[in-house]
């Protein structure tokens, strides 16, 4: 049906993850607290999402900010300590930027299972986009910028479809 994910690696597999707690609504924060953990749908979100970035979607912690010129991702490991998950991280974050520069977007599609609000967007503009990854000392960032009104729309929808279904932290849409 989808491709498989980029970055198919596993790590952190004997990570328990603690009970989820009713009371805990960390914003943006996907790891053991969030109450959606008890959700079966996003239990198996954060399972592919940990098959495609190589670490535990539950102490991780992931932001999906609009900005006027399009966006970012930011994906960080919750401890320093985890130096291999940071750098899965990294390098996953460089894999999707490559992917979608040449407008493959298969990655998230996995990890979802559906398409993608924006995606054929970005794809079809992908000539003037541009992806630029940074390291941070706890992982990384993807900024996603452009000058196309219709392309800053596109990764709009698509940072808006990832916070809601990761149920993280970000900044919506500015326009």
């Amino acid at each position: 049906m989808y491709a498989a994910p980029l970055l198919a690696q596993q790590h952190d597999a004997a990570v328990a993850h603690p009970p989820a707690s009713a009371g805990d609504t960390s914003a943006g924060d996907t790891s053991a607290g969030d109450t959606s953990a008890g959700d079966t749908g996003f239990r198996a979100l954060q399972a592919r999402g940990q098959q495609a970035m190589g670490v535990d979607q539950y102490t991780s912690t992931h932001h999906f900010d609009a900005r006027p010129d399009g966006g970012r991702i930011v994906l960080e490991r919750t401890t320093a300590e985890d130096s291999i998950g940071i750098k899965h991280i990294r390098a996953h974050l460089h894999a999707i930027a490559l992917a979608f520069k040449a407008g493959d977007f298969s990655t998230p599609m996995f990890v979802h299972m559906r398409t993608i609000p924006g995606v054929q967007a970005m794809a079809a503009k992908r000539g003037v986009i541009t992806y630029t990854v940074h390291d941070l000392p706890l992982g990384g960032e993807m900024q996603i910028t452009t000058a196309d009104s219709d392309a800053v729309h596109a990764i709009h929808e698509f940072l808006g479809f990832q916070r809601g279904e990761h149920h993280a932290a970000g900044a919506g849409a500015t326009h």
